[in-house]
């Protein structure tokens, strides 16, 4: 059975100033995720599911339906306000978080899949060998996590947020530790630029996480019983959020699971910002001429 591609794009894009999910980036105005959808066709990928708000769906049908002759297209709506029996909880704004927006397609996905945001940009190594994990390994033991090195995450922009990852001697992760204000200075990584925390340093090589993961379909129902969880410990907070990595880190505590970390080489690089595009479109310009991929993807 082909792995699916989850792409999580319910986000409002507030910081950038519009749906930049859908803002065009490649010479014929492919906005990131047409590189990720064309990246998963060509690593055996046999689905796209996408995590939107109701809103969205007209704007994503008209740029994204057009796929389905290359690979199938499904939507599933991530609400703002959940209704769980037994849990009453204050009215929200956003959503619950990234382990909420994963749940939501859980009618729609029986098979191992890759997690992916959709105004990330990852790579088109990387979605081979999540496809290749995915087919022939994963299960509802061994699920995995792509894991990228530092300095090819870094921006030449500001100071960056990074999940510095701790491995074990077998590729198994061991935890994700939040590493805040990474920058380089005079050659050196440090983090906690600008802060009036002590300086620390970092090994440019060091393998982080950027929210890649491949997950057997069995993560659903602990994903949901984590969820109600922190739903019923935190129901008068409106900003709460249930993350991936917090139910990834419950279930390699509880020892329910062990996450591979598969490095790979690839750049990685985000839009946040409306001031973050011009940094992307030079990128996807170079991976043009680097034979990466097609000026016109799809021909």
């Amino acid at each position: 059975m082909k792995p699916t591609l989850l792409i999580l794009a319910a986000g409002m894009g507030s910081r950038y100033g519009g749906l930049k999910q859908i803002d065009g980036i490649g010479p014929n105005q492919e906005p990131i995720i047409e590189y990720s959808i064309y990246d998963a066709v060509k690593s055996g990928f046999g689905k796209i599911v996408f995590v939107i708000r109701r809103e969205f769906e007209e704007a994503f049908r008209s740029r994204f339906d057009k796929f389905a002759d290359n690979i199938q297209i499904d939507y599933a709506y991530q609400e703002v306000n959940l209704n769980v029996e037994g849990i009453i909880t204050v009215e929200r704004t956003k959503p619950w978080g990234t382990s909420h927006a994963v749940l939501v397609a859980k009618d729609l996905i029986n098979e191992p899949f890759a997690v992916i945001n959709a105004d990330d940009y990852y790579g088109a190594e990387s979605f081979k060998l999540i496809a290749e994990f995915l087919t022939k390994d994963c299960s509802a033991s061994v699920m995995a996590m792509v894991g990228y090195t530092l300095h090819n995450t870094l921006s030449e922009h500001g100071t960056v947020n990074r999940g510095v990852c701790q491995i074990d001697s077998e590729s198994n992760l061991v935890e994700v530790i939040e590493r805040t204000k990474i920058a380089v200075q005079n050659g050196i990584v440090n983090y906690n630029v600008g802060t009036d925390k002590p300086l620390g340093i970092l090994d440019k090589n060091v393998s982080v996480s950027m929210n890649y993961w491949g997950f057997h379909p069995s993560i659903f129902l602990e994903i949901e019983k984590g969820l109600h969880e922190f739903m019923r410990l935190h129901d008068t907070d409106a900003t709460a959020e249930y993350y991936i990595p917090n139910i990834v880190t419950d279930m390699i505590v509880s020892r329910k699971m062990s996450v591979r970390v598969i490095p790979t080489n690839d750049n990685w690089f985000g839009v946040t910002y409306k001031e973050d595009k011009p940094m992307a479109v030079t990128a996807i310009k170079h991976c043009i001429d680097d034979g990466v991929y097609p000026k016109n993807l799809w021909g």
